[in-house]
């Protein structure tokens, strides 16, 4: 990071002279497919969202989620005098900026609520597909970008959370939209351009107005102009006074972006704006959350304030797609030794930009680690670190084929096995739909290794299937009864309600339910006794099951964990 807005001359397939100068136009041309490649994949994406926005299901907290931004548009528009917003549960700690978004959208479009929230959150989900590309092509060139954008995109953490994750997957698409802007001001300091000044405090703004861990991009941006700073001469007074001097120029240009962030943050985030302190008190109340939630990991049941300090990062490692890890790893690699003979990797400014984005992905990850904070549901409060890895993995593969240049074949053979490992996490994607975000590694055997043994359907999203099955069993069953038939529900009953016809109502306990639908998650499945009447299953394993319980009514509940 240095005061040159100059670009770097990237090297990689098509690129012509790798110490500097001028590039041919063969190289030119390559660069723009790349960018083109990048363009169609994104395109294509958004279109695979209007195609299939639809088949998720509604989240357990997608209910209260919105409630929350119809009471802030509430507090608004009363004046000030609707405060109901700051008593319910304890969702004044975080930010609603997606949720009243939502809601406003809501009053001009008339379509379902719950369908606007999943469009509006995989767009952004996609938004935060081409940001990730847009930091490895800054860094690494457009070769870079494409990869990274690809993978994230088969990521099935991140496609499967775009449409019903959302706080965590709007959270992330700001973080890793804000890093853009601020390592592109990083390369100006002390005199960044108004144009990434503003774009890292509208991301800023955005991040913190969904959740109080959106401060550590103040830290970030610390951290760039640290990294920015001309190394002074200890000996020199006046070389030291001048680094410094750039440290408070470069900061004082930001003081603008830090503004604007304060502002959205507090007009998305009422609760902010009682205090001054109150962001930092939501952070630090998010540490000691002791609820009686439960999760699971190899097996083990753990409360959620005593999971192990590397439940977190173990779920990172078996939920992310080998190939973004090992392609993060090979970034690592080749910033601490850069291959022989390849220059351009011997750029000071590359590896300091790369060695930031590592500490981006891996950072918030150690803090949880030595301060075993809560955690539950795997990794889904850290999304937000899988865009950083994704634009590691898109580096480290482009360092990789650079690297191979002068092997021809070896490079083809390179290319070929990343397509393929590509395109085979994209064809466990299609065949896990719309349940994606059950993704699980080769490291634990897949979805078929994690079963039982690890977070499934949290999110309970078998439910518009499963609710399905049912109609479907009473059809061919002729079943012409006046009265409804009552389901015992092992999630939220609001989203069984918005799924089920008027044959079919929630009961009030299961015991005393004909029918019982639940997700295998935490042997919920079997809390229940009846006659499975149907499955949901992806890659062999049971994700959910809908049980007949006309005959086990009273029946003593069965073994869970």
């Amino acid at each position: 990071m240095t005061a040159s807005r100059k670009p770097f001359i990237y090297g990689g397939m098509g690129r012509g002279d790798v110490g500097g100068k001028q590039l041919s136009v063969r190289s030119g041309l390559g660069e723009r497919a790349y960018d083109l490649a990048c363009g169609v994949l994104v395109a294509g994406l958004l279109l695979l969202v209007a195609l299939t926005f639809r088949d998720y299901g509604i989240s357990n907290d997608e209910e209260v989620q919105h409630r929350y931004g119809e009471m802030i548009v509430s507090y608004y528009t009363s004046g000030f005098t609707d405060r109901t917003l700051f008593d319910y549960r304890n969702l004044y700690l975080y930010g609603g900026i997606f949720d009243v978004v939502a809601v406003l959208i809501a009053k001009i479009l008339p379509a379902d609520i719950y369908a606007i929230r999943h469009a509006l959150s995989a767009v952004i989900g996609v938004a935060g597909v081409a940001a990730t590309g847009a930091v490895a092509r800054l860094i690494a060139g457009p070769r870079a970008g494409l990869l990274a954008v690809v993978a994230l995109a088969i990521c099935g953490p991140w496609f499967g959370a775009m449409f019903n994750h959302t706080k965590d997957i709007p959270f992330a698409a700001a973080m890793i939209g804000a890093v853009y802007f601020l390592l592109r001001a990083a390369r100006d300091f002390p005199a960044p351009r108004w144009i990434d000044i503003l774009g890292f405090g509208m991301l800023l703004g955005a991040a913190t107005g969904l959740r109080a861990i959106g401060l550590l991009l103040a830290g970030y941006a610390c951290l760039a102009i640290a990294l920015a700073m001309p190394w002074p001469d200890l000996r020199s007074a006046q070389g030291i006074g001048r680094s410094l001097w750039f440290a408070v120029r470069s900061g004082l240009r930001l003081l603008p972006a830090f503004a604007l962030g304060y502002l959205i943050m507090i007009a998305a985030w009422p609760w902010a704006a009682q205090a001054p302190l109150n962001p930092l008190r939501a952070l630090f109340s998010f540490a000691h959350f002791h609820y009686e939630i439960r999760t699971i990991v190899a097996g083990e049941i753990y409360k959620m304030a005593d999971v192990p300090w590397w439940y977190v990062p173990f779920y990172l490692a078996i939920k992310s797609p080998l190939v973004i890890l090992a392609g993060a790893a090979g970034a690592l690699v080749i910033t601490a030794w850069p291959a022989r003979g390849v220059s351009i990797w011997r750029s000071s400014r590359r590896r300091i930009e790369i060695a930031f984005i590592a500490f981006v992905a891996i950072f918030p990850v150690l803090c949880e680690m030595v301060t075993e904070g809560p955690a539950f549901t795997g990794m889904r409060h850290f999304l937000f670190v899988v865009p950083p890895l994704a634009v590691l993995s898109g580096i480290g593969f482009d360092a990789l084929l650079l690297s191979l240049d002068p092997w021809r074949w070896a490079k083809a053979g390179a290319v070929a096995a990343l397509i393929a490992a590509f395109a085979w996490n994209a064809s466990l994607l299609v065949r896990l739909h719309p349940y994606e975000y059950l993704f699980y590694n080769s490291v634990v055997g897949g979805l078929p290794g994690a079963e039982r043994r690890y977070e499934m359907d949290y999110w309970v999203n078998m439910m518009p299937e499963a609710v399905r099955a049912l109609e479907s069993y009473l059809d061919l069953a002729n079943e012409k009864s006046p009265r409804k038939y009552t389901i015992g529900v092992c999630g939220e009953k609001f989203a069984f309600e918005n799924y089920a016809d008027r044959r079919l109502e929630a009961s009030p306990g299961w015991l005393e339910a004909d029918f019982y639908i639940a997700p295998t998650h935490m042997n919920c499945d079997k809390l229940v006794d009846g006659r499975v009447i149907a499955r949901i299953e992806r890659l062999g394993v049971t994700i959910g099951v809908v049980k007949d319980r006309r005959g086990f009514t009273q029946k003593a509940l069965g073994r869970a964990f």
